[in-house]
């Protein structure tokens, strides 16, 4: 069951890459999993990481 909830998973090794931060020469966030893009960085490095969160439980792999 637990297989089925996690669907398939990638090996988490060196490399893997979830999440970049980018604060110049523009501010972006970028989920790479999800695909998700957040201009409001400030934001995010302040906590508030609804919209993530949000994009992660929707998210279908292979999408």
């Amino acid at each position: 069951e637990q297989e089925n909830l996690h669907g398939d998973k990638k090996e988490i090794a060196w490399g893997s890459q979830i999440r970049s931060y980018v604060l110049q020469p523009y501010r972006m966030i970028k989920d790479h999993r999800t695909g998700l893009e957040e201009g409001n960085v400030d934001a995010v490095l302040d906590g508030r990481l609804d919209p993530f969160i949000k994009a992660f439980l929707l998210w279908q792999p292979g999408d």
